[in-house]
């Protein structure tokens, strides 16, 4: 079984996190699901970038994005080479080590 390991995010995730997961998940359903609360305002559609992270390690175990995330990782804040949206991150069988950007660029956001 896979392994995520979350590094410290100083609001998401401030003790950093590993996570045991299921090949086959969406890597923001099995972030959400045990506790770690990425941004998400397009409920995970592929129609922003506030889920953006960035893949430490791991990155090229996954399967390439898509025309459509990549349109959108150009918006992103902070944007590396190995940078995703974890709302298209389909997981596989490797462990990734995940960083969560300090800031996104959400148009709704209600905490600013």
């Amino acid at each position: 079984m896979p392994q995520i390991i979350f590094l410290p995010h100083d609001e998401r995730c401030p003790e950093g996190a590993v996570i045991d997961v299921s090949s086959g998940e969406k890597l923001i359903e099995a972030a959400l699901k045990n506790g770690i609360d990425i941004e998400h305002a397009c409920e995970k559609a592929c129609a922003c970038t506030t889920c953006h992270v960035i893949i430490r390690e791991g990155f090229d175990s996954l399967r390439e994005s898509n025309e459509t995330e990549d349109d959108l990782l150009d918006k992103a804040w902070g944007l590396e080479p190995d940078s995703r949206l974890s709302c298209q991150v389909v997981l596989g069988t490797e462990d990734l080590v995940i960083e969560i950007p300090k800031y996104t660029i959400n148009q709704v956001s209600e905490s600013r």
